[in-house]
């Protein structure tokens, strides 16, 4: 076991943002990982999230199992206001993840952390006066699997009842879903968002621009829209320059002359990527799509850095962005290439549109007062099952037409 980091929390609030709730907390999150952004969605979110709340004046310990294929890209070693925990197994960490628990006002699982089971049963039975939480950033693969028959590893075995609260990175339908499937009492989404001390915008300094970019991992079951919507633009637009940023990408996969590829962005390098994009491409995995309700975060970090956003698209995207205003929508070859036609002015339009409802509704900032809301709402609870879930939580919903699911 080893500890990374730092776990002195500053009260300022370089976001300019007030704290909602200004009695200090201690968070103890079992995760899947915070210290490598490698072919995951979790650690850029977990570290905005977590820096939010470090300058809200909380403290954060997170416990990540030092697994080999992170190990070897791990890209962030830095974390003021909170305690990374490296461990090689359980044992290891099983009596001061105990201690932490039990000290701690807020006790997290999440999805795909590696010792979930373990982590539940512990924080149910050490962290009797904290509120237990699980948050799920992955919802549609989970009701995916349940409904393939498949075992969902990181799901309790009795579901998900025992938890004071369960947060879904996904909403709409996903809440109804999460409740009557999982068992879950009070369920409420917390969405993606972007940490806009990292993603703003940065000077080219010569760096080439790219008509239309790309940041993603390769995934099978996104590979036709990407072919509709990048490649067969990039074969249509022979002189025009194509930027592929991502892992996992096959040997057979069909490059054109004009497409340019780097294998991984790290996450320090996003702005300069979406910055040197004209345009600059999002494509959802088709769980996400099919379920609705669940932005990617890389739509929040590019339009941070004032790089205008062309999506497919999918059920609630106009409650994060407004279309044809903030965001493009392609469902065609044409559509994208429609896209790519509009003048530089049309597409600057959209990117200072796309920008301030980012900074006024999605940031870091934003999620962690949110999140602090519902843990107020569900301290104010207590464990007892039967009591309704609204309050702030629900007033502070960046989607007033979503509410929160009751029992």
């Amino acid at each position: 076991m080893r500890a990374v980091g730092s776990n002195s929390a500053s009260t300022g609030l370089s976001d300019g943002s007030e704290p909602c709730c200004p009695a200090r907390m201690k968070l103890v999150i079992f995760g899947l990982t915070l210290s490598s952004a490698w072919g995951n969605g979790h650690a850029t979110l977990w570290r905005g999230l977590i820096t939010a709340l470090a300058r809200r004046g909380h403290e954060v310990i997170f416990f990540e199992r030092d697994v080999p294929y992170y190990a070897a890209h791990r890209d962030f070693t830095a974390f003021p206001g909170a305690q990374l925990v490296l461990y090689a197994d359980w044992a290891e960490i099983a009596a001061s993840a105990r201690r932490h628990a039990g000290e701690s006002d807020v006790a997290m699982v999440t999805s795909y952390c590696p010792d979930a089971n373990a982590a539940t049963n512990l924080i149910l039975d050490a962290a009797t006066a904290a509120r237990h939480v699980f948050y799920d950033l992955d919802t549609p693969v989970t009701l995916s699997r349940l409904d393939a028959g498949d075992a969902v590893e990181y799901l309790p075995a009795n579901g998900l009842h025992d938890f004071d609260l369960v947060l879904s990175y996904t909403g709409g339908a996903a809440l109804t879903a999460v409740r009557e499937r999982l068992g879950a009492r009070r369920v409420a989404p917390l969405y993606g968002h972007v940490d806009t001390q990292a993603h703003h915008p940065v000077a080219l300094n010569g760096r080439a621009r790219a008509s239309l970019s790309y940041l993603g991992t390769y995934a099978r079951d996104r590979q036709a829209t990407l072919e509709k919507l990048f490649i067969e633009p990039a074969r249509q637009r022979p002189t025009a320059r194509f930027v592929l940023g991502g892992s996992g990408y096959p040997q057979d996969f069909p490059w054109t002359p004009n497409i340019w590829f780097t294998r991984h962005v790290a996450p320090t390098e996003h702005p300069m990527f979406f910055c040197s994009s004209r345009l600059t491409l999002n494509i959802t995995r088709a769980d996400m799509a099919a379920m609705g309700f669940c932005p990617s975060g890389r739509l929040f970090e590019a339009a941070a850095c004032g790089t205008p956003l062309l999506s497919d698209a999918w059920a609630g995207l106009e409650s994060f962005f407004l279309p044809g205003e903030e965001i493009l929508i392609a469902e065609s070859t044409e559509d994208a290439l429609t896209a790519l036609d509009l003048s530089d002015a049309e597409l600057a339009r959209i990117a200072r549109a796309g920008r301030e409802r980012v900074l006024n509704e999605h940031t870091s900032a934003h999620r962690a007062d949110e999140l602090l809301a519902m843990l107020e709402d569900v301290g104010n609870l207590g464990h007892e099952p039967g009591k309704e879930f609204a309050g702030a939580a629900e007033r502070r919903s960046p989607l007033p037409t979503q509410s929160l699911a009751r029992t």
